[in-house]
């Protein structure tokens, strides 16, 4: 049903005319009528019963009128919505985002945009990276912040940040000082599942120094970075996970961080979005402004 055809018919019910219901709305006769013609070819049904020369609704036209009535109203509440929406600038921003950048990027980045942008609200839903990556692929989030590239035509890519990787233990622990990957490996260690970045990173300095994953003693594999930590703090065994996440533990002396020695690759975070979704103006100004959000 066509709503430019409800507001002819509507028109015409008011000014019980065809030629007044047309100099109303700029239309000439003939188009107003082949729009109310148009209408009921589609209902299948009259609308008018012509009487002379009246045009009176048949009861199914009244029931129409009715209804054209409420159709109209709610296409005129959604335009204001929408006209205000744009002008006020308030919405929701849906974001997908692997575990460090969620736990440790976006809260400040919401909150410095919400200075700006108070009538901003956000859904945040925290997964791995390779999780991250598909929901922005299947329009499931407006974008993503994660800490691993996953090639597709789809995605664009927007670095944010850098960090290293560390090693971090107990305090208890006897290791000291920067550490080789060939002294740790014998220590109970705690794992990433595979989907993140982090434990990418981690299997590809493996493979670098011709270690598999089979030879290091992992005793347990977490979704979570902070859930790592508590593994780690309970002296469950060592790990390797970002320092961004490290920092605050290790500055309040709870864990002790070392470098790994040859552990030279730089991991970035990315934002990322599909170039084929239409991002509202809210989205589009936080994507434009990620850099000056860190």
């Amino acid at each position: 049903m066509d709503l430019h055809q409800l507001f002819v018919f509507t028109k015409v019910v008011e000014h019980k005319s065809f030629s007044k219901a047309a100099d109303d709305i700029f239309l000439s006769q003939s188009t107003v009528s082949s729009h109310i013609q148009a209408l009921e070819r589609t209902l299948n049904v009259n609308l008018f019963d012509r009487v002379g020369r009246e045009n009176i609704l048949t009861p199914a036209g009244e029931r129409l009128y009715q209804w054209a009535l409420k159709l109209l109203l709610l296409k005129d509440q959604a335009m204001l919505d929408l006209k205000e929406g744009a002008t006020e600038l308030k919405g929701m921003i849906r974001i997908a985002a692997s575990s460090v950048p969620g736990q440790f990027m976006i809260p400040k980045m919401v909150k410095l945009f919400r200075e700006q942008l108070p009538k901003a609200t956000f859904h945040i839903n925290q997964s791995s990276s390779k999780n991250v990556a598909e929901k922005v692929l299947n329009g499931l989030v407006d974008f993503g912040i994660l800490g691993e590239k996953y090639e597709n035509d789809k995605l664009c890519y927007i670095p944010l940040l850098k960090e290293n990787l560390v090693l971090i233990t107990s305090q208890h622990s006897d290791i000291v000082g920067p550490v080789n990957i060939l002294d740790i490996i014998k220590y109970p260690f705690i794992m990433r599942h595979s989907d993140s970045g982090t434990n990418s990173l981690i299997e590809k300095f493996l493979k670098k120094n011709h270690i598999s994953k089979d030879q290091l003693n992992i005793v347990a594999y977490t979704e979570s970075s902070q859930s790592l930590i508590q593994f780690v703090l309970q002296e469950i065994g060592i790990a390797i996970i970002s320092e961004m996440a490290a920092k605050e533990y290790y500055d309040r002396s709870l864990l002790k961080v070392h470098e790994i020695n040859g552990f030279n690759d730089e991991r970035y975070f990315y934002l990322v979005y599909n170039k084929n979704k239409t991002q509202s103006i809210l989205s589009k100004l936080f994507i434009e402004s990620a850099h000056e959000l860190i």
